[in-house]
């Protein structure tokens, strides 16, 4: 439980009221015949600043705020590869992937599969999309922010209905130019918070010396043997890229903030600034959980568990005022993460389910459904409180989570293979979603029931490989098909020129020299902090 006195309640006060101010003006200025394009992608008109920043914040959930910080108590920087890789992960959506999205003018990425493929593929990333979002990222957010209002003593009931409730409400009236325009206020406020608690945290154990000091070797290596059972080198070199891919370049949830750019330069300048601020979590939220294992040693702090890390922490050191502000923080990040979940899933109901069954829909009634389908995710969030509680104390709920790990590499080869070669086909491409579906879905299933299978068993041996070795393994199988299914098929006869990597064609233009040198220093920093790290 973290005490909170008037002081911090004012603070925590004033940010909803910044939020709701932020977001009202992020709309006023609008139009009355707002168009859909408008409400789902902010007009097509951002620029690279809020891109990049909405990028961070939306992407910051629960995982960071009390996983990195809970790894970083119990094992060190090795956790933080994840976000580190992220950085190229970037620069390739803004300078790969980004070019061929906006070239298509989709508005959602199942629609580029059916630009690229055909009907078929599109529902496909439609449905799984839409079930993994409710089931997974919208309940745990959710609860992630229930628990945070649990820790100042709001009832855990209460804490969830405000977090839905406060989000939904300006996600439903404003679109994704108010999510974008919250997103980055959200973004400094999570990042000041979290820097200052960094700093404080430090001053408390008497500064980097004397943390690495107190903390064994290994803490400070980001990089672990093949056999680690978390981190392997060889899993994040090759295996961890393939999740990075689908999540960071072809999920609905992070495209659709590049989508909303001015042009390509600000959507790629996004990109860049983007894979910049994703060096932070490492320092802001891993470092704060490493800082927590030390004040528990030395008995300064009570830890019960690793997760129990970056409360504990903001508990114990902080004086009054910055407690509100780093419990404002943490409201911030979860609830930028829902209103962009809330946006993208209403985004894909009303494209990819409503538009299809009645395409002549007015731009007006895009609007109205894809508000009404907000609603209806928020009245889902609320009324799956009940049950959230219940299954994420168990494995039911890392199950849940597991299954996006184990359907994204299909996903991310048909998207990469698809750009890189026109003469894979849609065949070639539900052959492998569907493969790879069964595949991911079959190991998946071996985990739930581990206990009763043999020790020495070879389904045993395929349940113990490491899941970002899986991935490889999948993404290897999945490619196979496609492009064997494809060469055994007849071409389709699509033109798909447009969003297909022309080898023979010669570049033409001016070299975006800016881009280009802050791609290579963000480059530069990543193999810095390796370095260092290693």
């Amino acid at each position: 439980m973290i005490a909170l006195n008037n002081f911090d309640i004012s603070i925590i006060a004033v940010y909803f009221i910044l939020i709701f101010g932020i977001a009202w003006l992020a709309t006023k200025h609008e139009k009355k015949n707002m168009s859909s394009e408008d409400y789902f992608l902010g007009g097509r008109d951002l620029h690279w600043f809020l891109i990049g920043a909405s990028l961070f914040a939306s992407n910051i959930g629960s995982e960071h705020l009390i996983g990195l910080a809970g790894s970083g108590a119990a094992g060190g920087v090795a956790v933080a590869q994840f976000e580190i890789l992220a950085c190229f992960i970037l620069l390739l959506l803004g300078w790969f992937f980004v070019p061929f999205y906006l070239k298509s003018g989709v508005v959602t990425m199942p629609e580029f599969l059916e630009e690229r493929y055909n009907k078929s593929a599109r529902m496909y990333l439609s449905i799984i999309s839409v079930i993994a979002y409710v089931l997974t990222k919208i309940s745990i957010t959710i609860f992630a922010g229930a628990l945070v209002f649990e820790t100042i003593g709001v009832e855990f009931w209460h804490g969830a209905f405000i977090v839905v409730f406060a989000t939904g409400i300006y996600t439903i009236f404003g679109g994704l130019k108010a999510v974008i325009y919250t997103d980055t206020i959200q973004m400094v406020i999570m990042i000041g918070g979290s820097i200052l608690l960094s700093i404080i945290g430090l001053q408390n154990i008497g500064g980097w010396t004397a943390m690495q000091s107190q903390l064994p070797a290994s803490f400070f290596s980001m990089w672990k043997s093949i056999n680690h059972p978390e981190f392997p080198w060889t899993g994040i070199i090759f295996g961890a890229p393939i999740l990075g891919v689908w999540y960071w370049c072809t999920d609905q949830f992070v495209v659709q903030r590049v989508l909303s750019a001015k042009n390509i330069s600000h959507a790629r300048k996004g990109t860049i600034f983007g894979g910049f601020l994703k060096l932070l979590p490492l320092f802001i939220f891993v470092l704060p959980g490493m800082i927590a294992a030390v004040l528990s040693q030395t008995g300064k702090l009570s830890l019960e568990s690793s997760n129990h890390a970056l409360p504990a922490l903001i508990g114990n050191i902080l004086p009054n005022g910055l407690r509100g502000l780093l419990i404002a923080g943490l409201l911030a990040a979860l609830m930028s993460s829902l209103s962009s979940v809330f946006n993208s899933c209403s985004t894909l109901i009303t494209y990819d389910f409503y538009k299809k069954i009645k395409p002549d829909t007015s731009e007006k009634k895009l609007i109205l459904v894809g508000q009404f389908s907000t609603a209806v995710l928020v009245v889902l969030g609320i009324l799956w409180i009940p049950f959230i509680r219940e299954i994420a104390g168990g494995k039911l709920f890392s199950y849940l989570q597991s299954v996006q790990a184990y359907i994204s590499p299909p996903i991310a080869v048909v998207f990469l293979l698809g750009i890189l070669n026109k003469k894979l086909n849609a065949k070639g491409a539900m052959t492998c979603l569907w493969s790879g579906f069964i595949l991911g879905v079959g190991r998946l299933l071996l985990e739930v029931f581990k206990s009763d299978i043999s020790s020495n068993s070879t389904l045993m041996k395929i349940v113990e490989i490491n899941f970002l070795h899986f991935a490889i393994i999948l993404f290897v199988i999945c490619s196979l098909i496609f492009i064997v299914v494809s060469a055994m098929t007849q071409n389709d006869s699509k033109k798909v020129d447009h969003i297909t990597v022309n080898w023979a064609q010669k570049r033409t233009g001016d070299l975006p020299v800016l881009e280009i040198v802050f791609s290579v220093l963000l480059t530069i920093c990543v193999f810095g902090i390796w370095i260092y790290f290693s």
